[in-house]
């Protein structure tokens, strides 16, 4: 199913007839599980013999972007990939744009999460390191080999963003007034979320973009499903959310589309008349 959002940006007149430039998300917009839809990569193929750019927008850390996706940027389908919540953006010929966060940053995220003994992730360009393990990530960490254990990795190595993971429902940082640090708490899932400084998103990541390829950001349509999603969806000119995004996001979207198993990227892009 497709459907037009009531509520469309007030900047709709300013907008062109195709977009110049698509942002996808990747978790649960074009892969399920890390894997990316047989369907949304034909697409994907499909769209890169036309002049529209295609990016990636995603929370991952570079170390951990799935290879799939890395391949499409590697055979030419993708053009560039924003990384870490737009805090690291790349193409084939390398950087494009990147915010490590400040030592004193740094210092007040390693406080803030062993006072609520949370465990904790740094994420570089190179590894995501974390704070300690328990049974859990040991697995994860014996199949992942940019994953690692170094409590002390951010004191020498650039990193872009932390991320944190609960025990339980309740045990979400409530109490923490992040603002006061000027950081913030991103969720990306039920038992996890990002902490980053505030002006830190995908739209910053997309402002790059634009300003590389000369290209204005009412030119743009962006698919999402996520809270990191926001900033995102209030940049482009065509916000699109997928059929089981968040509801928060459902209600910032130009359009709400289906599933990635309804086929919800590609029943857009033919509304648009982009893709058959």
């Amino acid at each position: 199913m497709f459907i037009v959002d009531k509520a469309v940006n007030a900047n709709m007149h300013n907008r062109v007839a195709t977009p110049k430039i698509i942002f996808f998300d990747i978790d649960d917009t074009l892969s399920r599980n890390g894997i990316i839809a047989e369907h949304n990569k034909a697409t994907l193929e499909q769209l890169a013999k036309t002049d529209i750019k295609l990016v990636i927008a995603t929370g991952r850390s570079k170390a951990i972007i799935p290879d799939d996706i890395l391949a499409l940027l590697d055979d030419n389908i993708l053009d560039a990939i924003i990384c870490m919540n737009g805090q690291y953006s790349f193409n084939k010929d390398g950087l494009i744009s990147h915010y490590p966060l400040s030592a004193e940053q740094n210092d007040k995220i390693v406080q803030l999460c062993q006072t609520s003994e949370i465990i904790h992730k740094f994420d570089s360009a190179t590894h995501i390191a974390w704070s300690n393990e328990n049974e859990r990530l040991r697995e994860y960490n014996a199949r992942t080999p940019n994953s690692i254990v170094d409590p002390d990795y951010y004191k020498l190595n650039p990193v872009y963003q932390c991320s944190v993971f609960f025990n339980n429902q309740e045990d979400k940082m409530q109490d923490v007034n992040f603002a006061q640090y000027e950081l913030k708490l991103v969720h990306w899932h039920q038992i996890g979320a990002d902490i980053l400084p505030v002006e830190a998103s995908k739209a910053r990541g997309i402002r790059d973009l634009c300003e590389h390829y000369a290209m204005d950001v009412n030119e743009c349509m962006a698919f999402g499903d996520g809270m990191n999603d926001l900033e995102m969806f209030d940049l482009v000119g065509y916000a699109v959310a997928m059929g089981d995004s968040q509801p928060a996001l459902i209600a910032r979207a130009d359009f709400v589309t289906g599933t990635i198993e309804e086929y919800g990227i590609q029943k857009v892009l033919e509304q648009f008349k982009i893709a058959s």
